[in-house]
């Protein structure tokens, strides 16, 4: 029974997920023949604060980027 586990930050659509699960189990048929009711998906989604690169949190660096397109 293949498992997937995918981590990504809080943000995507209903339908992006589903579109995710559907690629990733397509994928996991092909590469390795797997019976496709025997492949499990699973997404766990994480808030940009507490996903952090290098000390600084998602969440803080898009502010940043927000901060740098506004006008002043």
């Amino acid at each position: 029974m293949p498992l997937v586990e995918i981590t990504i930050i809080e943000g995507r659509t209903s339908a992006q997920k589903s579109d995710l699960i559907t690629q990733v189990t397509d994928a996991v048929e092909r590469a390795i023949s797997a019976p496709r009711q025997a492949i499990r998906v699973a997404i766990r989604e994480l808030p940009a604060e507490h996903w952090a690169i290098g000390g600084v949190s998602i969440a803080e660096t898009r502010a940043a980027q927000a901060e740098k397109k506004t006008p002043s």
